[in-house]
């Protein structure tokens, strides 16, 4: 995707300013510097997806033996057909929890970080870089497991906090150390 201001010499590629396609900004021949509106999202790893079904599984699963132990002793075998509502659980759970992991995204910006997530309820969170007070990663013995870390973004205004599970450890970090830099830079000329 190209825009761009020709000078009417019929040759108009070293006269204008482009952006490419993956959101990069390219410098014209005036040393305009144009930065595409589409922000580029970054998808978090599929071991988050892996992580989210185990745990619906370990918590669905055992619920079901017990149920249906307990339900078949006490109150009859065809009660015991009631233990099939946590399997069900399952079956429902397992698409949707792939659908939420796929809504989930960030995209760094020149002055701010963007997260979004969300299927029924879609939210956009926006932090400025200026803004952040506290940059942490912390990794559950779960994700650990797994090979994820979570970072968690304070800001001054509580509401603006924001979150991102699910990363890589050094893709955490990397973000970790970025964000703190350019939160103290943009602070700075505050």
């Amino acid at each position: 995707m190209e825009t761009g201001s020709g000078t009417g010499s019929g040759d108009a590629s070293a006269e204008h300013s482009a952006v490419r396609d993956d959101g990069a900004a390219v410098r014209g021949a005036e040393g305009a510097v144009r930065t595409d509106a589409t922000p580029r999202w970054t998808a978090l790893p599929g071991g988050l997806l892996t992580l989210r079904r185990v745990v619906l599984v370990l918590w669905l699963a055992p619920l079901a033996v017990v149920a249906g132990l307990l339900l078949g002793l006490f109150a009859g075998p065809a009660w015991a057909a009631f233990a099939l509502l946590p399997l069900a659980g399952i079956a429902w759970g397992w698409p949707l929890i792939a659908r939420n992991w796929r809504s989930w995204g960030y995209a760094e910006r020149e002055d701010d970080l963007l997260i979004r997530r969300g299927v029924l309820w879609f939210e956009q969170t926006v932090v400025p870089y200026g803004r952040m007070q506290l940059v942490e990663v912390s990794s559950g013995p779960l994700e650990r497991h797994f090979g994820l870390a979570s970072l968690q973004l304070h800001t001054a205004a509580a509401a603006t906090d924001a979150r991102i599970p699910g990363l890589l450890p050094e893709e955490a970090e990397r973000l970790r150390d970025r964000l703190t830099e350019l939160g103290q830079t943009r602070a700075a000329g505050l």
